[in-house]
């Protein structure tokens, strides 16, 4: 997963890093796993902005993602390794022996011509998925289900891992990638192995532009407003600002959102770090 720095031909150039992709085998999407992607810029049914600094960007083809990895016992074979503009991380295109092709996330270090496989009693190694109960411990895993059947729920962005830590009971004790803790029943499912594409969070876009290619229009800061629009808008000068807060006065740095009677928080033996 190299990255990609550029000379400052140009200002926009002059601190541009992005991925080589160099892993990236293909640029044709298997065209029986692609549907159309339709973008609401950020509008409700009745066309009104609900959604604020949202529009535009590059056409974009959503591709399936086989989440569940419900195809137990069939091996399957690593046919491609592609880029996928919906999401951080890399995907692979499995050929499975009876014919079936899907999509899935590729793990960091998966190479072509590689056989995976999923479902009970299927061995640990990379790209390979399991229950929580048939996994050694200490090992690193990522697409993991939070119900049984669900589908990958937790570390699927490019570079997230966790750690499976112990068993207690009927449930699993997993590390996430936010320093929490927590039980997972050992029913749900987990693929072995971290995150492809590690190297995202280094890179830079460079230019304002690429935001905008990506669906992000300019956002205005609160303290650029009047008092009418943002609680930390008006001033005399430059004097403005206060604590700082949403535009609906949520306070921001710091302040707990979190129910407090949340379901899950049962699960949770160690919370998040701060």
């Amino acid at each position: 997963m190299a990255l990609k720095k550029f000379k400052p031909t140009t200002p926009s150039q002059r601190f541009k890093i992005i991925s080589a992709f160099d892993e990236i085998t293909t640029s044709k999407p298997e065209k029986t796993l692609i549907t159309s992607k339709k973008k609401s810029g950020g509008r409700n049914n009745e066309g009104k902005m609900t959604i604020r600094y949202r529009g535009g960007g590059h056409k974009q083809q959503y591709r399936i993602i086989d989440f569940k990895r419900d195809k137990e016992g069939v091996p399957a074979i690593v046919k491609s390794i592609e880029y996928d503009p919906n999401r951080t991380a890399r995907i692979a295109l499995l050929f499975y022996s009876d014919g079936e092709k899907r999509y899935i996330i590729a793990p960091h270090g998966l190479k072509i011509g590689e056989k995976i496989i999923s479902g009970k009693g299927a061995s640990p190694d990379l790209g390979n998925s399991l229950y929580l109960s048939e996994i050694p411990f200490g090992t690193i895993i990522h697409n993991i289900e939070l119900k049984p059947g669900q589908g990958a729920k937790m570390a699927r962005s490019a570079g997230s891992y966790a750690q499976l830590m112990s068993r207690d009971g009927k449930f699993a004790i997993v590390k996430l990638p936010s320093g929490e803790t927590r039980m997972i029943l050992q029913t749900c499912k987990a693929t072995v192995g971290m995150v492809s594409n590690i190297d995202h969070n280094l890179e830079v876009s460079g230019k304002a532009g690429r935001s905008r290619w990506l669906g992000r229009r300019p956002r205005t800061r609160g303290v650029a407003m009047n008092p009418v629009d943002h609680p930390m808008g008006g001033g005399e000068g430059r004097a403005s600002g206060g604590h700082p807060r949403s535009r609906k006065g949520i306070p921001a740095k710091g302040y707990k959102t979190r129910i407090k009677k949340k379901y899950s928080n049962k699960y949770i033996i160690e919370k998040r770090k701060k």
